[in-house]
Order: C-alpha cells, then sequence, then structure tokens
C-alpha cells in the first residue's frame, strides 16, 4: 500500500462539494481533505492553481499534494489542509447580533477583494494556466430555455420570467464592465468561521469558480439571505470599500444570480436547496418582480 493508499483507505465522507469526492483524512499528521475529481478530472488542475493563485489573499486551505491528471491508478485528486472553524449556515442559527454583524463584516471584505482580482473576459477555467474559454451560453433568454420545461411554470409565469429577463440584461448592460474572479457558490455552506472569535477561517468549494461578473458573488450570498443584521454590514462595506459598482447594487445582484438561481431551481425537488431556489423562481414569476418579495435591502441600515 503507497501512501496515498493509505491516505484514501482512512477517508470519512464530508458534506458539501461533489457527493461522495470529497473526504476527510489524516496526512503527515495532520488533519486533511481529499477531493477526487471522478466526475470532472479537468478541474482538478483549475482548482490548485486557483488555490495557490490566492493563497494568502483569500482564507483557502494549502495544497499538500496533487495529481491532476487521469492515469490508470484511479481519477484526478488534491490533497489539502482542513481549515479549522465551523459550518458558517450552522454557527449563524444560534449567533448573536455581534457575532452576525462582525460575520457580515467580514464577508463583506471577501467580497471586495474578489471583485478587485480582474480578469480580461468573461469564461470558464481550463487548465493549470487557467486559460479563460467563452461560456457559449447565449444571453439570459437563451439560458432560460433549456430549463423551463424543468421548471413547470405556467405560461403567464413563463412570460412574465421573460419580461423580469429583459430587465435583467438591462441592468447587466448598464452595470460596471470589469472582469473579475468568482468563486460562483459564495454562500454560508462554503465558508467556515472559528466560533470563539466570530473570525471567518475558510472559503471553500471553488469548484465553479470561474472570471466573471462583480456581482455574481453578491447575488449569491444575498439570495436567500433574511437576516438584516448580516446583509446590511455586508452592503455597507462592499458600499464602502470595494471598486466602484454602481447604483443599484442589490438589483444588480440579483440580475446577475439569475444565471444559477434557473440552474438550481430546476433540479429535483428532493433537494431543499433546490426546492427554495424553485419557490423563489416561482414567486419572481409571480410578481414580475426581481426581488420575488426578497428583503428591500435599500431600507435597511
Amino acid at each position: 500500500m503507497d501512501g496515498f493508499e493509505a491516505i484514501a483507505a482512512s477517508a470519512v465522507p464530508l458534506t458539501g462539494g461533489y457527493g461522495g469526492e470529497t473526504y476527510a483524512v489524516s496526512a503527515a499528521g495532520e488533519d486533511a481533505v481529499l477531493r477526487l475529481y471522478v466526475r470532472h478530472p479537468e478541474r482538478a488542475a483549475v482548482d490548485v492553481s486557483l488555490m495557490r493563485l490566492v493563497r494568502g489573499l483569500l482564507p483557502v486551505p494549502r495544497v499538500l499534494d496533487a495529481k491532476p491528471e487521469v492515469s490508470e491508478e484511479g481519477p484526478p485528486y488534491v490533497l489539502t489542509e482542513r481549515l479549522p472553524g465551523v459550518n458558517l449556515e450552522k454557527y449563524l442559527e444560534t449567533a448573536g447580533e455581534a457575532q452576525r454583524q462582525r460575520v457580515g463584516e467580514q464577508l463583506g471584505e471577501l467580497l471586495v477583494r474578489l471583485s478587485g482580482m480582474p480578469f480580461l473576459v468573461f469564461g470558464e477555467f481550463t487548465g493549470q494556466e487557467l486559460t479563460i474559454s467563452p461560456f457559449g451560453a447565449g444571453g439570459l433568454t437563451e439560458w432560460f430555455g433549456q430549463y423551463v420545461e424543468d421548471l413547470g411554470l405556467t405560461r403567464d409565469q413563463v412570460d412574465a420570467m421573460r419580461a423580469v429577463m429583459d430587465s435583467a440584461e438591462d441592468l447587466a448592460a448598464t452595470g460596471v464592465d470589469r472582469v473579475c474572479l468568482v468563486h460562483s457558490d459564495f454562500n454560508p455552506k462554503n465558508l467556515l468561521v472559528d466560533p470563539a472569535t466570530a473570525e471567518i477561517t475558510g472559503l471553500i468549494d471553488w469548484e465553479f469558480a470561474h472570471a466573471g461578473s462583480p456581482y455574481t458573488d453578491l447575488g449569491n450570498l444575498l439570495r436567500f439571505c433574511d437576516d438584516p443584521v448580516l446583509g446590511g454590514a455586508v452592503l455597507s462595506v462592499v458600499r464602502a470599500a470595494g471598486p466602484e459598482l454602481g447604483d443599484q447594487l442589490v438589483e444588480r445582484g440579483r440580475a446577475a444570480d439569475l444565471w444559477a438561481l434557473i440552474d438550481l431551481a430546476s433540479r429535483p425537488a428532493a433537494n431543499p436547496v433546490a426546492a427554495a431556489a424553485h419557490a423563489l423562481i416561482t414567486r419572481i414569476a409571480d410578481t414580475g418582480d426581481l426581488a420575488g418579495g426578497r428583503i428591500r435591502w435599500d431600507v435597511v441600515h
């Protein structure tokens, strides 16, 4: 049994990321995380380069070992340190106002850092050099057309959604013309926090990261957020310290998030997050409003 086989033999599955591909292990005397790239083997090289690129700028784990190429010995893998802290989603269930304020400020700081890491064009990362390939998905209306049957909307709801998407594309066209690093799954389930200090200790699961809109991660974070303390702190920091993103910040974030929201809402309702996304898409279609009944952040102080 070689070193990797010994590590894999003691692996304990973790939640998050691709199911059945992420494990807690022990390596070189420290806790580690082993990720196997079975479904998307080409992503291993990208993730290694991204974590090395942002190390020291964002709270990402050290890469301890990696085999980003497909071989006869098995799928590509990346072995990283296991960062301290607990899942932020769980932590927020019992956190007090002061803790949520502190967490929100840090989330805003992370968003500012991400939006300040520029790229020249939109697209997906490929290979260890992070070459950018165009998405090729067309506009938002074409994207919606790929999922509309799975969403189960009525004809009137589909018409309302098309009108909402027209408004969303107008917002995108008049927003900041900047491309930046986008985590693309920036929400509490992919963040770690020290429960004793309320300090953010990790931003994990980079498998959807790409070069894209500076509004996308904000829209993702606020997608289901109904905590005025947390969300208000995030927005205060982004508005005060971030690269100028113009007016209608929340609306632009929601518009940028529509791509992911439509995809998520089309998935089986047995997944609670997918079910919540479908309920939100339905409210957006029923109201003809991008907010879909969500919190009015412009009146939160």
